[in-house]
Parts: structure tokens; sequence; C-alpha cells
């Protein structure tokens, strides 16, 4: 699943935050595929995966991007050798809910 075509207001949204604090992550987002939800189950929780999730920590090269939005909750990106590979989402207002009707276990 295309993040852009799956949830493309909060694609668009995720895009211009990245071009405002890292511009060599926000040309990423086109092609960002959503392989997977985190499955921790808590309810303000929306996080998935952009890339296969890791055996045990990421390891060397990864850091965490945070992100300030007032419209889609919490955004904090796991970055790992310039890859978006995590996309956590709290607090998301419907997010939660249209990636579980796409089937996506969360």
């Amino acid at each position: 699943m295309l993040l852009t075509e799956t949830l493309p207001e909060f694609a668009q949204e995720l895009r211009g935050l990245l071009q405002a604090q890292k511009p060599e992550l926000a040309v990423q987002v086109p092609i960002l595929e959503i392989v997977g939800g985190c499955c921790c189950g808590d309810d303000f929780c929306a996080s998935f995966y952009t890339q296969p999730k890791p055996k045990g920590a990421y390891g060397p090269g990864h850091y965490t991007l945070a992100l300030e939005t007032a419209a889609q909750g919490m955004l904090i990106r796991d970055v790992v050798d310039g890859v978006i590979s995590f996309v956590e989402v709290l607090y998301p207002p419907g997010i939660r809910q249209k990636l579980i009707a796409l089937g996506l276990q969360l």
C-alpha cells in the first residue's frame, strides 16, 4: 500500500513537515509503502513500518526524528541509513480507523 494512495492528506502533511526539517527525507514520501502495523494494540496508535520490521533493534545508522503537527497527532520517524523505516503516529484523528479498515493490524 502506497502511503500517498492510502492516506493522501497525511502523506502531504508529512512531506511538508519533512521538507521544512529534512528535505532529503521529504523526497521519499511519494514512494513510501505501508508494509505492516506496529501491532502494539494501543487505541491511540496508528504507527506503521515502511520497511520490513527488524529482528531486534535497528542498530547503527538509526536515528529518530520528531515532527510537530497539529493536524495528525504526534509524528515520530525512525530513519535507518537515510531511509524512513517506521512512522510512529500517536493520537491521530481518524488515521487508525482508516488503516484498520484496509486490513492493517495495529
